[in-house]
């Protein structure tokens, strides 16, 4: 039958999507890893690959729709020996099987079609692999490299659609030992049934809100992915993530010094350090100095983590990513500043691949570029801490022997995920942040 290749999931908040571009047009020929299509999702626009080989028998969604759900069918592939008169049968019944209701089951005399990403198309050869008690799904071509390289497959998380375990995943996969197929965590059965009780709270309706303004001018604004996901994202971190806040000081006159003198050495490199790469390099090793507060919230526990990945939020028309600069405390300030300006500048351009934007424990936003004193960030989950960073300014202070200077303080506070970490354990880091700051030399020791 023909393999239907739906909308894949391009990220973990991924519902919908709009069909950018097709790169390929019907009667082509791909195999495996050729580009099929640029997918804006709610976060970037992507590229999608071909699973497998086959000829583009019919494309089922034009280039420029939006809010194609994730799983619908975006094309129909063709294998040896199929043509276009088998596409009616496998595809038009299985559109509508591809949204949230769950589909009725199949006539066993019947083959259902095959699709990427769908159960029918997971079991070649071997028995499929088995994680949490359910089966892995993976393209045959990703089952011969994991093979190939010792993987075992259900250690390894699918970017495809459904989860589906592609090429590209196992690529980038390391070997590791195969674990034994377990059956579904306990945990599930003893989650509190206070945490899927009440509903979150929500605010009037659309129809409410609008028929507040009724006779007043105004424009209605759609909603993109991107705002769509923010709403969603930071509505359900502040109501289920128990915040609680410190706040801090920091004088920066030693810093600024010690900026200017690096700047001036590193001038013939094209190397021009800002205020934001010590910030980034002073968390990083704070998360290193106080190791407790390197962890997240993961339902049932938390993971601490060795090495400091920090996310620095960066500002992009329509909203923000918070691209992660991994093994920051290893790398030097001028490689910090290098990595971050790259970054930025492919985040405004939605350039960015989910891998640079996802994970991290600890995250930066930086708001003292617009003039602001002070702000409370809101956490992003998992994340388990926020520093939210304001404009270093000319105040007086009481200098080291008693005496009244004027010095330039930055104002900062720390949200923090209070399952995570306590009021003290959030001082500890806070005061290390400091510290670090106020003394920039011991970061390069």
């Amino acid at each position: 039958m023909p393999t239907e290749i739906l909308m894949p999931a391009l990220s973990p908040t991924m519902e919908e999507g709009t069909l950018a571009k097709w790169l390929v047009k019907e009667g082509d020929t791909v195999s495996s890893g050729d580009l099929l299509a640029e997918i804006e999702t709610d976060k970037a626009t992507m590229e999608f690959e071909a699973v497998d080989e086959g000829v583009i028998g019919k494309i089922m969604v034009a280039e420029g729709t939006e809010g194609v759900k994730v799983n619908a069918v975006i094309a129909v592939l063709l294998m040896d020996g199929e043509s276009a008169d088998d596409i009616g049968v496998a595809s038009a019944p299985k559109a509508t099987a591809s949204s949230n209701a769950a589909p009725a089951d199949a006539p066993k005399a019947e083959e259902p079609a095959k699709g990427y990403g769908r159960d029918g198309d997971a079991a070649q050869g071997d028995k499929a692999p088995v994680k949490d008690g359910n089966r892995v799904f993976a393209s045959p071509l990703a089952r011969r490299i994991a093979a190939d390289k010792g993987l075992d497959l259900s250690g390894i998380q699918g970017s495809g659609p459904k989860g589906r375990i592609v090429k590209a995943d196992v690529e980038n996969a390391t070997a590791q030992p195969k674990a034994a197929a377990s059956a579904a965590p306990a945990a599930k059965a003893d989650a509190p049934a206070a945490a899927k009780g009440a509903a979150m709270a929500s605010g009037p309706s659309t129809e409410q809100v609008i028929k507040m303004y009724d006779g007043r001018p105004f424009e209605e604004v759609k909603l993109d992915g991107m705002r769509k996901t923010i709403a969603a994202r930071l509505t359900e971190a502040k109501q289920s993530v128990p915040h609680f806040y410190l706040r801090r000081d920091i004088v920066l006159d030693d810093l600024m010094k010690f900026r200017a003198q690096l700047n001036k050495q590193l001038e013939g490199r094209g190397v021009k350090l800002s205020v934001n790469d010590f910030i980034i390099k002073a968390c990083a090793l704070a998360l290193q100095q106080v190791p407790e507060a390197n962890a997240v919230w993961a339902g049932d526990r938390t993971l601490k983590f060795t090495k400091s990945d920090v996310a620095v939020a960066v500002a992009i028309e329509g909203g923000l990513f918070t691209p992660v600069l991994k093994d920051a405390e290893m790398k030097s300030l001028s490689a910090l500043s290098s990595e971050m300006k790259d970054l930025a500048t492919r985040a405004r351009d939605r350039k960015l691949a989910p891998h640079e934007y996802q994970g991290g424990s600890f995250a930066i936003s930086n708001l003292g570029m617009f003039g602001i004193d002070n702000f409370d960030a809101i956490i992003n989950p998992p994340h388990s801490a926020i520093l939210a960073v304001g404009a270093g300014a000319k105040k007086p202070i009481v200098g080291k022997d008693g005496e009244l200077a004027v010095g330039t303080v930055m104002s900062v506070t720390l949200s923090v995920d209070h399952r995570v970490i306590d009021g003290a354990l959030g001082a500890n880091l806070l005061n290390a942040i400091k510290d670090n700051l106020e003394n920039p030399m011991t970061m390069l020791a």
